[in-house]
């Protein structure tokens, strides 16, 4: 009988995206940059849709709720990823691995979550409107956002105790940025293809499931604005609910192109670029996607800067 000596791995090295300094400088102050208007962004829309009394309804309870995960999201990795890029040691603790891993499933599940429960709250606003207010009660959104940060914390919890039980006995180079779950599972020593399928199950039906929750919804909606009369309505719904299909194609994406391809497929440079954007760019960019496509939240922002005016806003903000 024989046995197999496992190493224990202590910590992890992170090679990060590129290995010259000149880049890494570069690519800092480009992230730097993306993290402060991420955090802005998300925070000032969090703080305009609870200042502005036309913006307390279910789309935008939801909306300040994606753009929290989108905050906690970001901060999973970002700041790591840009200590890393001024540091010649790129080491993570391996309970600081899988604590990072931990919350960036948890969130990500979250925002995946969310994105359906705002296709289904279009649904109900433009194919139910006179149901809307009873369907769509505050009771109810808010067990519906409970429900989507406890799906997450389920599923990161179940997949992290997962991953963290694979032996690490050959190598502790991550080749990426963050401690994901396709890289620790070709950092393994052991035979991961039947945890790697189980894993990708656990993906798919977590995306494929609420992608036929917003492609159904969607399919609603459409067919109900193909039936309007009023050519001014048909052009609010679709302005309404284009910034939310903008945001749900850059995100689900990026998401499928890395976690529902085959192994055999898998690269990890690819990966690297597919990551930064899912984790780094997109977060930035919802805000802007919802308050430059949403002539309320424009409204709502030029009201609270033309009435209140910038000081007396910050000065609220504090």
């Amino acid at each position: 009988m024989t046995r197999t000596n496992y190493t224990l791995v202590t910590e992890f090295i992170l090679l990060g995206l590129v290995d010259t300094l000149e880049l890494e400088i570069i690519l800092f102050l480009l992230f730097f940059v993306i993290y402060i208007l991420t955090v802005w962004g998300n925070v000032g829309m969090i703080l305009l849709i609870r200042a502005d009394s036309r913006l307390h309804t279910p789309m935008y309870f939801f909306l300040a709720n994606l753009s929290f995960v989108d905050v906690c999201y970001s901060s999973t990795i970002t700041p790591k990823m840009l200590v890393d890029l001024l540091s010649e040691e790129k080491t993570i603790s391996f309970a600081g691995c899988f604590l990072q891993m931990f919350f960036f499933i948890a969130f990500a599940t979250t925002e995946c979550i969310l994105f359906g429960l705002m296709a289904y709250d279009r649904y109900v606003a433009i194919c139910n409107p006179l149901l809307y207010p009873l369907v769509m009660s505050r009771t109810v959104c808010l067990k519906m956002a409970a429900g989507a940060f406890t799906a997450g914390l389920l599923n990161s919890m179940v997949n992290t105790s997962y991953v963290s039980s694979l032996p690490f006995c050959s190598s502790n180079v991550i080749h990426h940025f963050f401690c994901d779950s396709p890289p620790l599972f070709k950092l393994s020593c052991s035979d991961t293809r039947l945890k790697e399928s189980i894993f990708s199950i656990f993906a798919g039906v977590n995306m494929v499931g609420v992608l036929l929750v917003i492609l159904t919804s969607y399919s609603y909606i459409l067919f109900s604005i193909f039936r309007m009369h009023s050519g001014e309505g048909k052009h609010k719904a679709l302005s309404t609910c284009a910034s939310h299909l903008t945001a749900i194609i850059l995100f689900y994406s990026t998401a499928i192109y890395t976690y529902l391809r085959p192994s055999s497929s898998y690269s990890l440079d690819q990966d690297k670029v597919a990551s930064v954007f899912y984790t780094v760019v997109i977060p930035m960019l919802n805000p802007l996607i919802y308050s430059l496509r949403n002539k309320e939240v424009k409204k709502a922002l030029w009201n609270m800067i033309t009435r209140r005016g910038i000081p007396s806003f910050l000065r609220w903000c504090g």
